[in-house]
């Protein structure tokens, strides 16, 4: 009897186990959208957006306090006919989500801005400025008129980091992760 006991045990544990890493259920197809390369007077900018990037289990663990780190990857290569393309520049940078529970705001943090925003406005609010990306790459002077460059974007969800021990239990966050495919953006200067 004991032995039934035990096989129905580990039948229950792995039919758990595979509901639980069920693609479709956990996670979403991430992808970025309506990216805008342009310049200013002195500066090369980017603007793009990024989609599908909250799961439900990480609206809600968002919402009971757990920060979330997205970072997004831009990088500028000059193109180069019969050499390696050369890095122009490199950046990465990270957007922070945290809800003060408390207080009941959303605290923004992104490394692109000198602070940090702190808004009260809705859940859909908070997230559309964590997947919002305005950044200058590079002053126009690093610019050659004529030249061939390949601008490279990412984007993708720092692993959670919880306290304690708490991630030996909550195994299921690593269920959250998502990366973007690399986006290319080739122009002529």
């Amino acid at each position: 009897m004991l032995h039934i006991y035990q096989r129905i045990c580990k039948t229950a544990i792995l039919i758990i186990i595979f509901t639980l890493l069920n693609k479709p259920c956990f996670s979403s197809e991430a992808f970025l959208k309506d990216i805008v390369v342009t310049t200013s007077k002195k500066e090369l900018l980017v603007y793009f957006t990024a989609q599908g990037c909250f799961t439900k289990q990480m609206e809600k663990a968002i919402l009971n306090g757990v920060p979330v780190t997205f970072t997004y990857k831009i990088l500028l290569d000059k193109k180069r006919s019969f050499w390696p393309d050369k890095g122009i520049r490199s950046l990465k940078l990270f957007h922070t989500i945290k809800y003060d529970q408390l207080k009941g705001v959303f605290i923004i943090n992104r490394s692109e801005l000198p602070e940090e925003i702190v808004t009260s406005k809705d859940f859909i609010w908070a997230k559309k400025l964590m997947t919002t990306v305005e950044v200058a790459v590079v002053p126009i002077s690093a610019l050659k008129k004529g030249d061939k460059y390949e601008l490279r974007l990412k984007a993708e969800l720092n692993k959670v980091k919880l306290p304690l021990y708490l991630h030996y239990i909550f195994f299921f966050t690593s269920l959250w992760d998502f990366e973007t495919d690399w986006y290319y953006i080739n122009f002529v200067y």
